[in-house]
């Protein structure tokens, strides 16, 4: 199953990118990809989008084939929440050695949000200072096992990692899972 997402949520980050770039009009005249030359060791020639250092950092919401409809951050990557931090009031309890393994997403400066209620949008300031993003109050990781947009593997991770919908929610099943639990199987 981990497969279908994985192909699901790239297709749908490529659509987003293609849609991007196509809708973009620039005085340059050029588009940046926003991939990395060379090859990735490990995933088939695949490369991992490279930021670009003008683009504006974005979440988009997008369908999993599987999952149904979670975060993802401007690279396509999976967003993250943490049952052990709290939403109201928003606060991380993700420090030293887990923020190595679950790196906070960073607020800094404007958003651009796709698919989701800008008004869930915030940040929480974290014991070191910087600003962490978070969406109905839930601050926001990204896994540093997860190499490929598309790649949930911090799925259920210690039983309290889990992909994030874009109202808060955590997605701790999949769909066809949670439509055998509402027919009773």
């Amino acid at each position: 199953m981990k497969l279908r997402s994985t192909v699901s949520l790239a297709a749908c980050f490529a659509a987003l990118t293609l849609t991007a770039a196509c809708g973009t009009s620039g005085s340059s005249g050029s588009s940046n990809t926003g991939y990395q030359q060379g090859t990735s060791a490990g995933h088939g020639g695949m490369r991992m989008p490279m930021p670009d250092p003008n683009e504006k950092p974005a979440i988009h919401a997008v369908r999993a084939f599987d999952l149904g409809t979670l975060v993802v951050d401007t690279q396509g990557l999976t967003l993250y929440r943490f049952d052990k931090d709290t939403a109201s009031p928003p606060k991380s309890n993700c420090e030293g050695n887990c923020a190595q393994v679950w790196i906070p997403a960073r607020a800094n400066g404007e958003l651009d949000v796709t698919g989701m209620d800008k008004a869930l949008i915030g940040r929480v300031t974290r014991t070191d200072g910087s600003d962490q993003l978070t969406l109905a109050g839930w601050p926001l990781y990204r896994y540093v096992k997860d190499e490929m947009p598309g790649e949930t593997g911090g799925m259920g991770a210690d039983q309290v990692w889990y992909p994030i919908a874009p109202d808060g929610k955590k997605i701790a099943t999949t769909v066809d899972a949670r439509q055998a639990n509402a027919l009773g199987f």
